[in-house]
């Protein structure tokens, strides 16, 4: 069955409808939503945002067919994460006399230094490095998703598998990551 086909399921009641669905669709959202906050916690709570509001609108007779329905979900998320972004950036005013002398000589108040520049470039690095305690096949999904940005079509297409095995591989590598990351004690930098 099509998204589409069973979306119209869904918004007619069939729940396990929508449990096909989100099986499809939630290794993919994940792996965006992770990719864009960098924190598995607050990709869960993201994730678990987006379906919520996936299935309000579905039951609301909200979604419109046209497009795919994994671009809908992303454009969800990333309405999500954006929306939260903002809320967190506040306009502060403060007088010169009200702060202590050194608050506002911070490196985060400044501009990217080259010594910024250089531990992101040892950062970028050492997840690189993580990779190699991967799977081949895991490994290589990740760098085409992350550093080629394939699409989960587009890797499924060149590594000659389906693509719910292409998202299962990058589920996989995310899962084994946290765990080298943890049980290791892997450092990002140097």
């Amino acid at each position: 069955m099509t998204d589409h086909e069973l979306v119209e399921l869904y918004e007619q009641g069939n729940d396990s409808a929508f449990d096909i669905l989100l099986g499809r669709h939630q290794a993919y959202i994940y792996s965006y939503i992770l990719f864009l906050v960098k924190d598995s916690d607050a990709a869960n709570d993201f994730f678990q945002d987006t379906f919520q509001r996936a299935i309000i609108a579905i039951r609301s007779h909200k979604y419109q067919t046209s497009g795919k329905f994994s671009a809908w979900l992303t454009r969800i998320a990333h309405n999500l994460i954006v929306d939260k972004s903002r809320e967190s950036e506040t306009t502060c005013t403060v007088r010169e006399d009200q702060v202590k002398p050194k608050a506002l000589n911070s490196l985060r108040l400044s501009e990217a230094t080259r010594e910024d520049e250089l531990i992101d470039s040892q950062t970028r690095e050492g997840i690189r490095r993580m990779l190699d305690y991967l799977p081949e096949s895991q490994k290589e999904v990740v760098i085409m998703r992350f550093y080629d940005d394939l699409s989960f079509k587009e890797i499924a297409e060149q590594t000659g598998v389906s693509i719910n095995t292409a998202l299962g591989r990058m589920r996989y590598a995310l899962i084994n990551l946290r765990k080298l990351i943890n049980e290791r004690q892997f450092s990002l930098v140097g």
